[in-house]
């Protein structure tokens, strides 16, 4: 695949928690450290940076993690929110903190808050980016993270090999790119526990947002929902009605915030120098082979020779 060139600078957001979590549940329990806790996450995590690092040479990287997993301002708003999820092992936030030790060993630069999720990190970062004429590529499959793409970001399903622009949205969920906020809150989010508004679902809540526009002119114009050509239309106006405040208060919780509190002289986030002694000793804590200690330390931008 093809790499194409932009004469902006190009930031790399990457969603650390959904690949930390895919290599959690795919690979296999074979590496423990001293105290016998398992490091299979943190061996998976790291393969996929080197391979991201190898593949697309970034330059402008940020690597956002989850750590509001029971803080996050939305909880405030809805207690309901993400409660339909297990509790991380123990076994796994370990490894959480590993991979961000590891990507800050390599120069990356991390972004973790106890208020905000790894999505309005990501957002955030962008947002400061833009201001420095860059261009944002959202490492993830999260649909979630399709509102933030503007002009020519792109998101990035790294385990797929798939990028689609804001252009490509549409076809994906059925609105725009900065549709998916209001989409999302009228058919709701499982994954997030987010209800929605009862009696609409995703292909509904795509044809009322395409139609009106966005969830402010629907909730104005509701009484011209019953005259849709769909199935249902009497029904939606209705439970629009009753839930009008609920799904507001839904649009915040699926709304990425822009505002978190970064260091704005950080953007556009240039990836700083690795430190070849935390990274040697990650890799010998962590139990990398030798392979994976190679391609790390290439990745890093140093001298294989100097710490194997």
């Amino acid at each position: 695949m093809s790499r194409v060139l932009h004469p902006r600078p190009t930031l790399y957001l990457v969603d650390a928690s959904m690949y930390v979590f895919r290599a959690w549940h795919s690979m296999p329990d074979e590496w423990h450290d001293d105290d016998g806790w398992p490091l299979n996450a943190v061996h998976g995590f790291a393969r996929f940076l080197v391979e991201l690092i190898e593949r697309e040479k970034p330059r402008h990287v940020v690597v956002a993690f989850d750590e509001a997993l029971d803080s996050c301002f939305r909880n405030r708003l809805y207690p309901e929110y993400k409660a339909n999820r297990e509790p991380a092992p123990e076994e796994l936030r370990r490894q959480f903190a590993h991979c961000k030790a590891l990507s800050s060993a390599l120069g990356l630069a991390v972004l973790a808050h106890t208020d905000y999720e790894a999505d309005d990190l990501i957002g955030s970062a962008l947002v400061q980016a833009r201001a420095h004429n860059a261009r944002g590529v959202i490492v993830s499959a999260d649909k979630d993270l399709s509102q933030l793409l503007q002009d020519d970001d792109e998101q990035f399903d790294f385990a797929r090999g798939l990028r689609w622009s804001e252009a490509g949205v549409k076809a994906k969920h059925g609105v725009q790119a900065h549709q998916i906020a209001d989409y999302l809150a009228l058919c709701g989010d499982a994954v997030d526990n987010i209800p929605g508004v009862p009696g609409i679902g995703q292909k509904t809540a795509a044809v009322l947002i395409s139609h009106f526009g966005s969830l402010d002119a629907l909730l104005a114009r509701v009484d011209e929902v019953p005259f849709l050509r769909q199935r249902g239309s009497a029904r939606a106006a209705a439970s629009l009605r009753e839930h009008r405040e609920k799904v507001l208060m839904y649009r915040e919780l699926t709304t990425i915030a822009v505002d978190a509190p970064l260091d704005p002289h950080e953007a556009p986030f240039a990836r700083g120098g690795a430190d070849a002694v935390a990274l040697s000793s990650l890799c010998d804590s962590l139990r990398f082979g030798p392979l994976t200690r190679r391609r790390l330390q290439v990745a890093a931008g140093l001298d294989s020779t100097a710490t194997a």
